[in-house]
């Protein structure tokens, strides 16, 4: 596995004197996600998607983004998944990852199609984009009402920040973690893309058959982008905190799937977009 961080010599500035010193700068490369699948006679190979990620649980990522594009549906769907060491160079080594699905799995390349226009969140598609959402999420998140309480969502910035190892030596990475409804810290990842580091824990909890992802909070870095919300509503996730602010399109996402959007989630403090029935008041 590739090493999360680099070390670098630099040249720092510190009152008013330039000098050398050494330090680790979060790593980001490409990596190219590809899919097997087709009858056991004529297996087809497409080259699904490149992102630009933080070395680290690639197989999660890979099998996480497939499942809330709309790929696949299931762990049952997976036939296998790893890394290609069929690749040209060496810069491609160890960032390639093919997915081979299950011959009977009908795969409809053309949500892709759907979710590049979904989740850019350019603002012209609203409606378009919230719709076609609501037609392929899987799970429906029920609602019960206070089973979390205002101190266990005001724990969770700190909880984070003390295990993100990489975090603390490059302070170049998002993260995504879950809890449970009591708080206590479930899983995290960390990735120079929040939207890889959230395919990373989707993908850990379809390949351990844990989707959905019931009565989870899920915590994010930074703000909360509809791309985000519409990954949690695939995974059947009840709550979304984040650090940052939400946009308009992932808070009517948020409540036309009935996920409990947290934004400016410091300190003593945050704002509740959609559905609060969830935390007591």
């Amino acid at each position: 596995m590739k090493a999360p961080v680099n070390h670098i010599r630099l040249t720092k500035l510190k009152e008013g004197v330039l000098q050398q010193q050494d330090d680790l700068i979060a790593v980001e490369e490409p990596l190219e996600i590809r899919l097997g699948y087709g009858d056991v006679l004529d297996r087809q190979q497409q080259k699904i998607a490149v992102t630009m990620r933080t070395p680290g649980a690639d197989l999660e990522l890979a099998v996480g983004f497939l499942f809330t594009e709309g790929i696949i549906r299931s762990n049952d769907d997976v036939e296998s998944v790893k890394h290609c060491t069929d690749v040209g160079s060496d810069d491609e080594k160890g960032n390639v990852v093919r997915v081979e699905v299950k011959p009977n799995v009908k795969v409809i390349l053309k949500s892709l199609e759907r979710n590049f226009y979904t989740t850019s969140s350019c603002g012209i598609c609203g409606k378009t984009s919230i719709d076609a959402i609501k037609t392929t999420q899987e799970y429906r998140i029920p609602i019960l009402k206070g089973i979390v309480t205002q101190q266990t969502l005001l724990n969770l910035s700190s909880i984070v920040i003390s295990e993100q190892t990489v975090f603390a030596h490059t302070g170049g990475l998002h993260a995504s973690a879950i809890f449970n409804v009591e708080g206590k810290l479930l899983l995290l990842r960390e990735d120079v893309g929040r939207h890889n580091a959230l395919d990373k824990i989707i993908g850990e909890g379809l390949l351990h058959d844990k989707i959905p992802l019931e009565s989870i909070i899920l915590w994010v870095s930074g703000r909360a982008s509809f791309e985000l919300i519409q990954k949690a509503a695939m995974a059947g996730i009840m709550m979304l905190v984040a650090v940052g602010a939400p946009s308009s399109l992932a808070v009517k996402l948020a409540q036309e799937t009935a996920i409990t959007l947290v934004g400016f989630s410091k300190n003593n403090s945050f704002n509740i977009y959609s559905h609060p029935e969830r935390i007591k008041i």
